[in-house]
């Protein structure tokens, strides 16, 4: 029953935050101690699963595949883990940022149902049910996007869910397709069944829809639009937690069904996911280098940083997925970080504009310290953790021999170094136009704990990663073993099924 309650415990919360709709304080109370819950459980899971492998649960006792299975390997133990880190830092800076009439409306329970749509897709073992898990999410992040009703929310929230809405159509589709196919919506049961398949042609053109599908939830090229579009407009903390999460559930998918399900043309598939990749990182680097917005400018390198998640997939050998991996897992945390530092940068100035910024260096250098922590390892300055993800898939790719994919990231790496010195130039180097309009941060001692801690939290987990990789690179390793070992999978969820 472990593996339920990481989609139970926030599901409980948010309908108890219901009952306390009007009493605020609550709300909040409940909402931190649901993170810290939601945390402890994450832990307790993925040590479990560590001891263990691989942990399954079939809902009411009905054996897979016929019945829901719940599956837990080490990839999707440790995106859980980090989700519960992401929703726990999230509820901490809300206490310090987010205003009432956000909390007027539901925030707090609404971000509960997020999370618990994200735990539901990384830990469902059903191709459907990741469907439904996708909407969940998608419900609950609409209405996180255009609370508020500012008229930039609205029209970001419009077509964040109009792209994302077409996605569910063409996943909806694919998973229909499938049905037809192997006559099997379980994960396990469909990479058994599917080599076995007298329609490869079908199979491979079925790969293909599901690649646009989650290709438009992780927001590759070219289909990423809808992202720069929506991310910047509500408060940081929902700014934050989507920047974390939100992509990255695509880029799961994607991992999970091209390692578990869709390798019968791999030299197809992953070639293309490959070129994808390249142009991903390419567009969305362009993208950020000519943006002079603090968090358009992050919004487009979410885009970019996609690119080298996905070229791990691409390049599709045991060191390139665990790059992979450990790329996702030092993003989240980075990401996040960075749109948090964002948040307390508007709250000091009032705005997000590079060009009406300046001196925040000199009058608060402690902000500028914990920007630069996540900005340098975003743009893979040793020894910090984002130089040890691009390393490992740059040493995928050369003992591949794709040296234009290499060339690529090596490229994208110093344009984001760019980006993120352009940030540190504008908004906290260069002397502002008049510093009587930088006011001091806002709020009582407690609160400015409260704004800082997530950002120093999440910053030292950063440096821990980068001074300590070891652990993380073999946790990684073992993840991507897992994945490209999918008989494992497959035995644990089937048992001798045949």
């Amino acid at each position: 029953m472990l593996l339920a309650l990481p989609i139970i415990s926030p599901l409980f919360f948010g309908i108890l935050m219901i009952l306390f709709w009007k009493n605020f304080r609550a709300n909040r109370i409940i909402n931190l101690i649901a993170s810290i819950v939601s945390l402890t459980i994450a832990i307790i899971l993925i040590a479990e699963v560590i001891d263990v492998r691989i942990l399954t649960l079939h809902m009411g006792n009905w054996q897979a595949p016929f019945g829901i299975t719940l599956v837990a390997d080490l990839f999707s133990a440790v995106m859980v883990l980090i989700s519960a880190v992401i929703g726990f830092t999230t509820a901490i800076y809300s206490l310090a940022t987010m205003d009432e009439d956000r909390e007027k409306f539901g925030f707090y329970p609404l971000l509960q149902i997020l999370l618990m749509g994200i735990n539901g897709a990384f830990l469902t073992g059903d191709i459907f049910n990741l469907y439904v898990w996708f909407e969940v999410m998608l419900i609950s992040s609409f209405v996180l996007l255009s609370l508020g009703g500012k008229r930039d929310q609205l029209e970001g929230a419009i077509k964040y869910v109009t792209l994302n809405l077409l996605s569910s159509a063409l996943f909806l589709a694919g998973v229909g397709i499938l049905y037809g196919l192997a006559g099997t919506l379980n994960m396990a049961d469909l990479a058994r069944k599917l080599p076995l398949s007298n329609q490869p042609e079908m199979t491979t053109v079925v790969s293909m829809l599901f690649l646009v599908a989650f290709g438009i939830k992780s927001a590759v090229f070219p289909l990423y639009f809808w992202l720069p579009a929506s991310y910047h407009t509500p408060p940081a903390a929902v700014s934050a937690i989507f920047a974390g999460l939100l992509t990255k559930v695509g880029v799961y998918a994607l991992i999970r069904v091209f390692t578990l399900i869709f390798t019968t043309d791999s030299e197809l598939t992953h070639t293309v996911i490959l070129v994808i990749a390249g142009f991903t990182m390419v567009t969305g680097v362009l993208g950020a280098a000519s943006q002079m917005d603090f968090r358009r400018i992050l919004s487009f390198h979410i885009i970019s940083q996609i690119g080298y998640m996905i070229m791990g997939l691409g390049l599709f050998s045991p060191l390139a997925i665990a790059g992979g991996i450990f790329y996702i897992i030092h993003h989240i945390i980075v990401k996040t970080n960075l749109f948090l530092v964002s948040g307390v940068v508007n709250k000091i100035s009032g705005t997000y504009d590079l060009k009406k910024l300046g001196s925040l260096y000199k009058l608060y250098p402690l902000l500028g310290l914990l920007f630069l922590v996540p900005a340098l390892s975003l743009a893979g300055i040793p020894p910090l953790s984002g130089f040890w993800a691009k390393f490992i898939l740059i040493k995928a790719g050369l003992e591949l021999g794709e040296f234009a994919i290499v060339a690529v990231s090596l490229f994208v790496g110093l344009l984001t170094l760019y980006s993120m010195t352009k940030i540190w130039n504008e908004a906290f180097w260069k002397d502002a136009v008049d510093e009587q309009d930088i006011i001091s941060i806002p709020g009582t001692l407690s609160q400015k704990i409260l704004l800082f801690l997530p950002i120093v939290f999440l910053g030292l987990i950063t440096i821990t990663i980068g001074f300590y990789v070891e652990p993380f690179w073999n946790f990684a390793n073992d993840a991507a073993n897992q994945l490209l070992n999918p008989e494992f999978y497959i035995k644990a969820v089937l048992g001798n099924v045949r």
